[in-house]
């Protein structure tokens, strides 16, 4: 029986990872800080990622995989490359955010430089910020660099986009969701619901993990849906999972990033698609059912910042729907027919 230690895994992409290969008859291990809810037949071991020394304890010689969904900067990756030095195969979540435009502009600093315009699609060849502390993404470029340059074993980096799935603490659906559940009769969506923010499933990752484990994977792998679906076909495919229906409205072009009406979490000037080694065959429309069914369930209206913390934590009112009211009196609003 092949056995994995999945590190940081008590979340969306742990949680999805466990289940399949669970349920492929590998023994999980779940390492993570508190004790919590895991899926059946996993262990859980009470350790914080950056502890090399209580990690070299659980990753040993018959560890076919270890794997850390928590990995963010240099540091990460030497405590990585210690625990990991007898397994059989480090693999580590990165980010399609380390990509950069021709002048050097990332998803970081977007909302102070303006959006990158990405030469589009994005592949595992596309130009990367350099590694660094400055930013989140150049952390994590700066994680990858480490982890390639001093494991013992072979080493699989993932680097998804938009992430979609159950027990999301950014849940993005959610802005669309509430929306439907409040019986919000018409919803604006800035850039005239064309931005296409690529998108990638839990599924995806978990299968891309199983692909990596099987060594079928290059070290560096982007992970997406199959498609890169607009804000309008991601608001079609969510009201196609709950059986509602609104109408979208498109909004006449923002002068400044972000907008300042119907913008959503995907809402963006230029495009961003991702594509790569790791590829889903399903589309966003195929997959994202188990995350709205999730929202439905799991998120109410009384707790839903509790339960989506990073959401959230966004500078701006998800919900404000006066703001909605006047989108909608826009001159150059215009419904979006499907």
């Amino acid at each position: 029986m092949p056995k994995a230690v999945i590190v940081g895994g008590t979340g969306q992409i742990g949680l999805a990872t466990a289940r399949r290969l669970v349920g492929e008859a590998w023994e999980v291990t779940v390492v993570s800080r508190h004790p919590t809810a895991l899926p059946d037949n996993c262990h859980h071991i009470e350790a914080d990622a950056r502890d090399a020394e209580k990690l070299c304890t659980v990753v040993g010689s018959d560890t076919d995989l270890l794997m850390s969904c928590v990995a963010f900067d240099a540091a990460d990756a030497e405590c990585l490359a210690q625990a990991g030095r007898a397994a059989g195969r480090i693999l580590a979540i990165s980010s399609a955010s380390v990509y950069r435009d021709d002048e050097g502009r990332t998803l970081d600093e977007a909302s102070g430089l303006g959006f990158p315009a990405f030469s589009v699609p994005l592949t595992e060849k596309s130009p990367t910020v350099a590694p660094g502390p400055e930013t989140y993404s150049t952390r994590k470029v700066a994680m990858e660099s480490a982890l390639l340059s001093r494991a013992a074993c072979p080493v699989t980096i993932l680097r998804p986009c938009a992430i979609h799935g159950p027990e999301s603490k950014h849940a993005r659906e959610w802005w669309l969701v509430k929306r439907l559940l409040d019986g919000r009769a018409a919803i604006p969506l800035a850039y005239r619901g064309r931005s296409q923010f690529q998108t990638t499933s839990v599924a995806a990752i978990a299968d891309a993990v199983g692909r990596a484990a099987a060594g079928n994977l290059p070290a560096i792998a982007n992970v997406s849906d199959a498609d890169s679906p607009t804000v309008a076909e991601i608001g079609r495919a969510i009201m196609d999972v709950m059986d509602v229906r609104a109408e979208l409205v498109g909004l006449p072009d923002a002068p400044a990033y972000p907008p300042k009406l119907g913008a959503t979490p995907w809402s963006i000037p230029q495009p961003m698609i991702v594509t790569g080694a790791a590829s889903a065959e399903a589309t966003y429309a195929q997959s994202v059912e188990p995350a709205v069914r999730w929202l439905v369930q799991h998120v109410g209206n009384d707790n839903w910042r509790e339960r989506l913390p990073q959401l959230a934590g966004y500078p701006v009112d998800h919900f404000d729907y006066q703001a909605d009211e006047r989108a909608l009196r826009l001159p150059g609003a215009a419904s979006l027919a499907a």
